[in-house]
């Protein structure tokens, strides 16, 4: 107790001036200092001005920025997306909505059990975090480099699965079709499938012989198929 007295009774003790009292400038700082402040202005006003001629001149992105979302395929051009929805979940915005809906036989639209039915991103809501991409376990969804996302009206804003999802490229067969013979969902996700096979582009020729994919589709090879 009686120590306790005893440092209460103390006297105050002031810091001391050289470690709390700010830096004292010399007698050239104390001239200088009304234009120190200027610093910057005079050490950027002789610079030429740089002005981005948008849009008729775009400036190139960064290679990992994230802009645009897009829907991928295989090489047959099945699609990657499985309906699993864990984009949707890892959105901390909310802005993906995905229906799923199980492939049927005459109706497969990705390898395996189910297929994106319904795929949107509402980007009045987007803060394009790409969490979707981390979480999503086949690649099939990625962001681009596309930044030009506007619209008119807010509908405009809610991207549909065919705004997303990517173009067919030469040489891939426009699903509904029968995944590759002899192969299954591991296949596909290990790499193994690189075009459709001649089984494949015979079935669309039967099933719907007016597609506009069968003018370039060709069979590639395909490594494990029976």
């Amino acid at each position: 107790m009686s120590e306790q007295h005893n440092a209460a009774d103390k006297p105050f003790e002031k810091p001391d001036k050289k470690l709390y009292s700010p830096n004292k400038k010399g007698p050239i700082g104390r001239i200088l200092a009304p234009v120190a402040g200027f610093g910057v202005t005079f050490s950027t006003i002789f610079r030429p001005n740089v002005t981005e001629q948008y849009p008729y001149v775009k400036v190139p992105t960064r290679p990992r920025y994230h802009g645009l979302h897009r829907l991928n395929r295989y090489p047959d051009g099945l699609e990657k997306c499985i309906g699993c929805e864990l984009c949707a979940w890892a959105c901390p915005a909310d802005a993906i909505l995905v229906e799923a809906a199980p492939n049927q036989p005459g109706e497969q639209y990705s390898p395996g059990e189910r297929y994106g039915r319904v795929y949107q991103v509402n980007y009045l809501r987007c803060i394009f975090c790409a969490y979707c991409i981390q979480a999503c376990p086949t690649r099939a969804l990625t962001m681009s480099n596309e930044y030009e996302i506007a619209g008119q009206t807010r509908e405009s804003m809610i991207y549909e699965k065919k705004d997303l999802l990517v173009p067919l490229a030469e040489g891939m067969l426009n699903p509904p079709h029968p995944m590759v013979e002899g192969t299954t969902d591991a296949d596909y996700y290990q790499g193994k499938v690189t075009g459709p096979t001649q089984a494949q582009i015979d079935w669309v020729k039967e099933n719907r012989p007016e597609d506009p994919s069968l003018k370039t589709a060709r069979a590639g090879a395909t490594e494990g198929a029976r």
